[in-house]
């Protein structure tokens, strides 16, 4: 043990920074170990394939979440936008004549780059409003949750988008070596953000607007284009990862993505990202998303009804954001 005050405030600090560093791993494994005793099904090869599968489609979403939120935003938007870019993608990929856009079924290429174009523009258009008429994200995101789930519902007439063509389902259903599709695109994504926010001008920029926005554009930055674009990139991963979801389950439903976005959020602040801006890694975002599809997991083997799995995730975004709030004021 440190002996005099000096050693013993130094022995703190440095116990604070690595809590801050790697206390979210050792959280995820504590809860993994926790787990492995508390069921035997737990650790089984199919078990923890499917928590990788569940946590991609979050795990996509919280990553475009992690570029709004380092810029100080937040994307209330991705739920809504997950249904609308799956229902229209379907569209161009069903067999169902009573679902199909004329001419289709389409090549399932062409169905996801609609998708993927789809989240996009939700995501332009965010960002334009967000960006160049200064209404803060909460409220135009929020009025884009709405609209995007309206026009689901008006584009899909209230019903699912059935019978999909196997090569459009190919990325929810099928697997590379034994590692399922959707794990697969996560790990792709997860890396190129990885590379953008590390080793990139424009990374560097997205941190520069949200740590100090006025700085930033004394130092050159663009700060409008940079938040329009973490707009358009958290938009476009919506978009890829509402085909997922509709690839995965045979259908594009109306009602998919709802509350979306709160597991997205929840994965980004959990990781360490500061809702301040400016402070934050998409691998925190990583081990945030898998520490929730974990405990979600855990919860759903020992039989905890959905009811309390909603009150614990709750709690988990609370600590969180006070664990955040802490870290801000020592700073």
């Amino acid at each position: 043990m440190p002996g005099t005050p000096s050693q013993s405030r130094n022995f703190k600090l440095l116990v604070a920074q690595y809590g801050q560093k790697y206390g979210i791993l050792v959280a995820l494994v504590l809860v993994c170990v926790i787990l492995a005793f508390a069921n035997e099904y737990f650790l089984t090869t199919r078990n923890l394939v499917n928590v990788l599968r569940q946590t991609s489609i979050n795990g996509i979403l919280a990553i475009g979440m992690t570029f709004v939120i380092l810029t100080r935003g937040i994307d209330l938007s991705v739920g809504s936008v997950v249904a609308l870019a799956g229902v229209v993608s379907a569209s161009f990929a069903t067999t169902a004549t009573t679902a199909m856009v004329p001419g289709g079924p389409y090549p399932a290429v062409f169905a996801l780059a609609i998708g993927v174009l789809v989240g996009v523009v939700c995501g332009l258009i965010n960002g334009v409003i967000v960006a160049f008429f200064r209404v803060p994200s909460f409220v135009a995101t929020l009025g884009m949750l709405s609209a995007a789930r309206g026009l689901t519902l008006l584009y899909a007439g209230g019903k699912p988008v059935p019978a999909l063509t196997d090569s459009f389902r190919y990325i929810g259903t099928e697997s590379i070596l034994g590692v399922p599709m959707p794990v697969v695109l996560f790990a792709l994504v997860f890396f190129a953000s990885l590379w953008v926010l590390t080793s990139t001008r424009f990374g560097r920029h997205v941190y520069a607007a949200g740590g100090n926005p006025h700085a930033a554009r004394v130092s050159g930055v663009n700060v409008n284009r940079v938040r329009l674009l973490v707009y358009v990139i958290s938009g476009g991963l919506a978009g890829a990862a509402g085909m997922i979801l509709a690839a995965r389950t045979g259908s594009a439903l109306t009602q998919a993505g709802i509350a979306y976005e709160l597991d997205a959020i929840a994965a980004v602040v959990i990781g360490g990202t500061s809702l301040s801006g400016g402070v934050g890694k998409v691998t925190g975002t990583l081990i945030g998303a898998l520490l929730i599809a974990v405990v979600n997991n855990g919860l759903d083997l020992m039989g905890v009804e959905s009811y309390y799995q909603q009150v614990i995730k709750g709690m988990l975004i609370v600590a969180a954001v006070m664990l955040d709030q802490a870290r801000s004021k020592q700073a």
